[in-house]
Parts: C-alpha cells; sequence; structure tokens
C-alpha cells in the first residue's frame, strides 16, 4: 500500500467535493430501485428509523470531526507528536462513552419512540414494527462516531483522499445491503416488510465498518500514531486536551441537534396530527409522510449538494478574511453567496415543483400523494439552503450564540405553528402536509432575519449589492415559471411510464434554463457570478 500524500487546500477542496458529489449520486440514483423493492408504506418506516438515527447520531459526531481535525492541525504545526497522538485516543474514548450510552438509549426505548411517533394509529406500520427497525438502526451508533472521529484526525494531518475514499466504500456497502438485502428478504425469501427494512437499515453499520476499517489500515500503514515513549517539549496534559475537545465540539453538537429536530418534529407532528385529528388512514398517513422522510429528502438532496459544494468553499474563503481584519472582503463573499442561491436554487426549485408529476414518476414511477406533497416540500429545501449558507457564515465569524439562538427559535417556531398550519391549510382544501412546509419555512426565515439584521447591525455587513440585484432576479424568476407554464399546454407532463419522462424534462430543460441564462447574461448577472465578458472571444 503506498504511502498516503498530503493535500494542499485547493487540492483537498476538490477532492472532497468530488467525494460529496459521488456519494450524493449514488445516494439519489439506488432510491429509484429501492422505492420499487418496499413502496410508499416501506418508504415511511424506513425514514422513521433513519430520522431518529440521525437525530441521534448529531449528538454523537457532529463537532468532533471538525475538533479533531482543529485540535490535531494545531499540535502537528507545534511538532507535539505525544499531543496529536492523545488527541486522537482520547477522543475515542470520549465517543465510545457517549456511543454506548446512545445505543442503549435507542434499544431501550424504541418502543417509546414509535409510540411517539404514530400514538394510536392502525391500518400500517405498527409501533413493534418501527421498535423493531429503530434498534436494527441502533447499532450503527457504534460504529459511525468512531469513523467521524478517525475522518478528523486525517484532515487534521491534511490527508483528504482516504477519507473521500471512505465516504463512497461507506456509501456503496451501504447501498449494497440496502438494495440486496431488501430485494431477498420480501421477493426471494417473503419475509415480513419489517424484516427487510431491519436488514435496509443495516447497512450504516455494515458501510461504516468497512470505511472504519479502511481509515485504521491507512493510519497503521503510514505510522501517524507515534510509539507511547515519545515525548514533546511541551507536556499537553490530557485534561486540557479534552477540555479543548469539548469546547470546540459542544457548539456544534448543540447547531446540528437542533437542525436535525426539524425534520423528527414534522415527522411526528404530521403523522400524530393527520391520523389522530383529521382522521386520516393510517396508509395515506405514512405515504405523505414518506416523502418527508425518505422519497422527498432524497430529490431534494440535488438542490442541497449545490449548497454543500458551496458552504465547503465559502467558509475556509470567509474565514482567511475575517481572520486577516477584511471585512469587506467577508461581506463581498458573503453576498456573492447570497447570488449564487439566487441564481441556481431559486429556479430549480420552482422547476422541481412546477414539474412535480414526471420528475416523481421518473424516479419513483407513479404516486398518488408523491408529486401532490413533493411540489410543496421541494421549498423546504430552498430556505433550509439558504439558511445553511448563513449558519456556515456565522459559523465561520465564530458566532456559535448567534447560531444557536436563531436556529432554536426558527425550531421553537416550527414545532408552535405545525399543527395550526396544517389544521388551517386543511379547512382550505389543501393537502394539510403543505402547512408543515409553511411552518419551516417560516421557521427559517425567522432566523435568516434576526441572523441578517445581527450582521448588519453588529458586524457591518452589507447588503446592498444582494438588494440591488434582486428586483432583476425577481423579474427572472417570473419568467421562469410563465416559460414553464406555456410548455406545460403543449407538452403533456402526465403520461404513464419512466423512460418518456426523461425526454420530457430534458425538453423543459433547456428550453427554460436556456431563456433563464440569456436573461441573466444580458443583464450582467452571469458576468458578476462568474467573471464573464460580455462579446468576448477566445
Amino acid at each position: 500500500m503506498k504511502k498516503m500524500k498530503k493535500n494542499s487546500l485547493i487540492e483537498g477542496a476538490l477532492i472532497a467535493t468530488l467525494g460529496i458529489v459521488i456519494v450524493k449520486v449514488i445516494g439519489l440514483l439506488y432510491v429509484i430501485p429501492f422505492n420499487a423493492i418496499i413502496g410508499e408504506q416501506g418508504g415511511a418506516l424506513y425514514g422513521y428509523a433513519y430520522n431518529i438515527y440521525s437525530l441521534f447520531l448529531a449528538v454523537s459526531t457532529a463537532g468532533f470531526p471538525f475538533a479533531i481535525s482543529k485540535l490535531t492541525s494545531e499540535y502537528i504545526a507545534l511538532d507535539y507528536k505525544k499531543a496529536v497522538k492523545d488527541t486522537y485516543n482520547l477522543s475515542l474514548k470520549i465517543i465510545s462513552v457517549l456511543s454506548v450510552a446512545i445505543f442503549l438509549l435507542l434499544f431501550i426505548f424504541a418502543p417509546s419512540i414509535g409510540k411517539l411517533i404514530i400514538g394510536d394509529a392502525t391500518g400500517g406500520n405498527t409501533i413493534s414494527d418501527i421498535a423493531f427497525v429503530i434498534r436494527m438502526i441502533s447499532f450503527a451508533i457504534l460504529i459511525i462516531p468512531f469513523l467521524s472521529v478517525t475522518k478528523g484526525f486525517l484532515q487534521g494531518h491534511k490527508y483528504i483522499e482516504p477519507t473521500s475514499i471512505s465516504q463512497i466504500l461507506e456509501q456503496i456497502v451501504r447501498v449494497g445491503v440496502i438494495l440486496i438485502g431488501s430485494y431477498f428478504a420480501l421477493r426471494v425469501f417473503g419475509t415480513e416488510m419489517r424484516t427487510a427494512i431491519g436488514i435496509s437499515v443495516s447497512g450504516a453499520f455494515f458501510g461504516g465498518i468497512v470505511a472504519y476499517i479502511y481509515l485504521k489500515v491507512k493510519i497503521k500503514k503510514s505510522k501517524l500514531l507515534p510509539s507511547d515513549d515519545v515525548k514533546d517539549e511541551k507536556e499537553i496534559s490530557k485534561k486540557e486536551i479534552v477540555k479543548k475537545i469539548l469546547t470546540y465540539s459542544i457548539p456544534f453538537i448543540i447547531i446540528s441537534l437542533i437542525y436535525n429536530l426539524y425534520n423528527t418534529v414534522d415527522m411526528i407532528l404530521i403523522s400524530r396530527t393527520m391520523n389522530d385529528i383529521l382522521g386520516f388512514s393510517a396508509s395515506t398517513t405514512e405515504s405523505v409522510v414518506s416523502v418527508f422522510t425518505t422519497w422527498g429528502v432524497k430529490l431534494n438532496n440535488i438542490l442541497l449538494a449545490v449548497i454543500t459544494g458551496l458552504a465547503t468553499s465559502l467558509i475556509p474563503n470567509i474565514v482567511s478574511s475575517y481572520t486577516k481584519g477584511n471585512k469587506k472582503d467577508v461581506d463581498s463573499k458573503f453576498n456573492k453567496a447570497l447570488q449564487y442561491v439566487l441564481f441556481i436554487l431559486v429556479p430549480a426549485t420552482l422547476f422541481l415543483s412546477f414539474l412535480a408529476e414526471p420528475v416523481w414518476t421518473l424516479f419513483y414511477g407513479e404516486s398518488f400523494y408523491g408529486p401532490i406533497v413533493f411540489k410543496v416540500y421541494v421549498f423546504y429545501a430552498l430556505f433550509g439552503g439558504l439558511y445553511t449558507i448563513v449558519v456556515n457564515t456565522l459559523q465561520g465569524l465564530s458566532k456559535y450564540k448567534l447560531v444557536i439562538t436563531t436556529v432554536f427559535i426558527g425550531l421553537l417556531l416550527n414545532t408552535v405553528l405545525d399543527v395550526p398550519m396544517m389544521l388551517l391549510v386543511d379547512k382550505l382544501g389543501y393537502e394539510p402536509s403543505y402547512g408543515a412546509v409553511l411552518a419551516a419555512m417560516i421557521g427559517y426565515s425567522v432566523s435568516i432575519i434576526i441572523s441578517l439584521t445581527v450582521l448588519n447591525k453588529k458586524y457591518g455587513f452589507s447588503f446592498k449589492e444582494t438588494r440591488e440585484k434582486l428586483p432583476s432576479y425577481v423579474i427572472s424568476w417570473l419568467v421562469f415559471e410563465v416559460v414553464i407554464t406555456l410548455l406545460k399546454l403543449v407538452i403533456p407532463t402526465n403520461l404513464d411510464g419512466r423512460i418518456i419522462q426523461i425526454p420530457i424534462l430534458l425538453l423543459f430543460g433547456v428550453l427554460s434554463f436556456g431563456i433563464y441564462f440569456v436573461i441573466h447574461y444580458f443583464n450582467g448577472n452571469l458576468k458578476t457570478l462568474f467573471n464573464m465578458k460580455r462579446g468576448s472571444k477566445k
């Protein structure tokens, strides 16, 4: 095995982004056969387990990779080899305590969590089914946190390539277990749905095992951990290292925990409101919930992948300018990030919303509730993505208290408004789940407004550049909508079959986005965003 190569900033960013893209593509494509195997009820059960898992995983992993990476980099720069080793070993000990505690919590209280999610609803997945799949996925908590710490350790050494490869390995194994396991369970052995979903969610454990072993071998081969008898010029106490790990990690853990609660709160309140208050059948409720927990989330990830790539590039650039005291450059980069979101994410959201039926049919086949719910649910990604940019900027500026405050206020509003908004929307004759999306949009909007206000008043951020360009963006969005609406009058979007959806979506995409880009070419926005020169020739 050849020795690992350290990656420069740009090279590392490119490798990390490529790894994210590959993982996202695999994550998007596998849901097509997976949906065909398990259907909407299976998707709801899978989503119940994964949302609860993600929530508790945030407690045991969020912040630790960052903390380990930062501390490792710091001690490497000071040539403190023993402190580097102590940092990694102590992190593993801390994470082992957290992992075991969370595993036991999930395993023991799985039935209570199932009861919280669906109440006394009958006719669909049972409390016993939900408890079973939560217990199956809880085993992943015993390995994934160790994988996260190890990734942080390698990133601190500037070894980005192996961590990206480990992500791809983890995803391939996970998806393999999901598809092969669910297919054989249901189609070959004829087991219950919960058995198939239990096998599927265990893919997270097996994927984590393979990725963790790969990274541990890499560390051993490269001899990154010095021998026990090595001594540093300055002795760093283990107590000091633990304190730093926790200090760096805790803000990220709180932020990630609250952030993940958005989906979990919606999952529980939609299920309980539709079942207990509005009297929908369990099968209908689970068809709707599966959009929020599994199928719609995968499609929204198309949009959020753009945000992930942007955030990866934005944070180090903003941190660098802020550290140098160049507030004008920080402000300029933040405005540019906002304009990228306006330019790319808004029309992409509108496209998926207006063409929800052919998009849904292409990926999942025909469904009554899927496209109806998704055409509004897609705006969840737009508002969440916009706030992600704001949050990442604030974290880059180390404004953790502001982030925690705004995320908490947004979540509180979402939680309080979920049920009233659902009841109101249902009273108006619309799909009640739209109310949950509106509540989330209001929560995100308030968080964004508070953050932007504080950035403006306290830290001197100016949004003049974005405000001045906003009218041109609004006009382009309106034209974009009109083009799609007119095209829908002449191009059918309700045809049966998956393959036919590809030319339909391609035609809509080429014409609508073609006109959209032409508008921004002539109003100068393309020049601003991508440093293009109108009429330039090679």
